[in-house]
């Protein structure tokens, strides 16, 4: 049996015996899967980015450091800069005494960073706030960044390195896959920003087997998510991959949103800042393997600001409504490929606040793409509008 009858079979049991169908009893959750703090090459310590997700509508977050899991001990050398040593202040005064352990000597100033184990109490709240375990599994092949996060991981893994690109994914992928099948918890692997120093190009993408997830949209100003006169961009690389996937019978290729966030204290398009790319995944609670279980089913659209307030895909039909806000309008495309095509199109464009697709016979696959024309607030790239994608679907 294959990894993907295994998790369709998982997937159909757990709505079953949890006495959810795929469709009854959900609630919309707001999360992002790919963030970091001072336990790698963060700015800020976990307590203070987890109280902003907290403070600002997010109901999940992963703390996706590099290489590493919050479980050891490890102290982080505050940098001599004016903007550092405020943040050091703040967190101190938030928490104090008691709570912050630092020294402070002649060669600077250090601070232990809090464990997972430590932080969590104060932070998960059932049924509010879910705070899910993550790695960013940071390989390379002859210089190129290969980046893939692992979530709901329960021990550390290892990069395992490749002698090609493709190589070097798949035994990431694997060692994902392994974790998942000797703990028997869902642990959900996904691609990081292929576009990053052009690292992976879609033929790369193309050769997976066992990945579900890659992010369409990471809001890091260096991962090149519209692509350039060379290169192809994130969002024309996920309909190619499906059609690929497809064709050798692989399930569908699901797109991400993602914060990628690094920087806390500084603001703006060189910055890698909160805010920028979430999912919105329809789940029964906040459980890591509901949320799992609901993104492997496709219950869920990417957004970089824009809300829906109904979508429903099934039987090969996509229906959605958009949260509207005043003044602004909408634009839905239902973008998909049709059979014997190596191209993705535009199927039906439809100004409005919703719309329904049904998918014909001759169409391979179609997902759904809404612009506004509301500029998103500290964007990824001047200029870009506040959009959502929801996933592709089949017959």
């Amino acid at each position: 049996m294959n990894f993907y009858t295994k998790t369709l079979i998982l997937v159909s049991l757990y709505f079953l015996f949890t006495g959810c169908s795929p469709k009854e009893e959900l609630k919309w959750f707001k999360g992002n899967l790919h963030t970091h703090t001072y336990w790698s090459d963060g700015d800020a310590f976990p307590e203070m980015v987890l109280d902003w997700y907290k403070s600002n509508g997010y109901q999940f977050v992963a703390l996706s450091e590099h290489n590493i899991i919050a479980n050891v001990e490890k102290w982080k050398k505050i940098p001599r800069s004016v903007i550092y040593r405020q943040g050091f202040d703040d967190y101190l005064k938030k928490y104090g005494d008691d709570w912050v352990d630092y020294k402070e000597d002649s060669s600077g100033l250090s601070v232990r960073l809090k464990t997972e184990a430590e932080y969590l109490p104060l932070f998960q709240e059932e049924g509010a706030f879910s705070i899910l375990k993550a790695e960013e599994i940071t390989d390379s092949f002859e210089g190129k960044p290969l980046h893939m996060n692992a979530t709901n991981v329960q021990e550390l893994i290892e990069p395992r390195h490749g002698g090609s690109v493709a190589e070097t994914l798949q035994n990431n992928i694997n060692a994902v896959l392994e974790q998942r099948e000797k703990t028997g918890l869902p642990i959900m692997p996904h691609i990081n920003h292929p576009n990053f120093g052009w690292g992976i190009s879609v033929e790369d993408m193309k050769e997976l087997t066992g990945e579900r997830f890659f992010e369409v949209f990471n809001g890091h100003p260096g991962v090149r998510n519209y692509g350039d006169s060379a290169h192809i961009s994130t969002e024309a690389m996920w309909d190619q991959i499906n059609i690929a996937y497809l064709e050798r019978g692989q399930p569908l290729m699901f797109g991400l949103g993602t914060d990628d966030s690094h920087h806390y204290h500084k603001f703006g398009g060189q910055f890698s800042n909160s805010g920028r790319g979430w999912v919105m995944v329809q789940a029964k609670s906040l459980d890591p393997a509901d949320l799992i279980y609901a993104m492997e089913a496709g219950q869920f659209y990417a957004s970089s600001g824009v809300t829906l307030n109904k979508l429903e895909q099934n039987s090969g039909k996509i229906e959605l409504e958009i949260a509207t806000l005043p003044g602004v309008q909408y634009t839905i495309e239902f973008i998909g490929v049709k059979k014997g095509s190596n191209q993705s199109e535009v199927f039906e464009t439809v100004e409005g606040n919703g719309a329904t697709f049904n998918l014909t016979n001759e169409m391979l696959f179609v997902r759904a793409k809404i612009t506004s024309t509301k500029r998103k607030e500290n964007p990824f790239q001047v200029g870009d509008l506040e959009s959502a994608w929801t996933q592709p679907i089949n017959k």
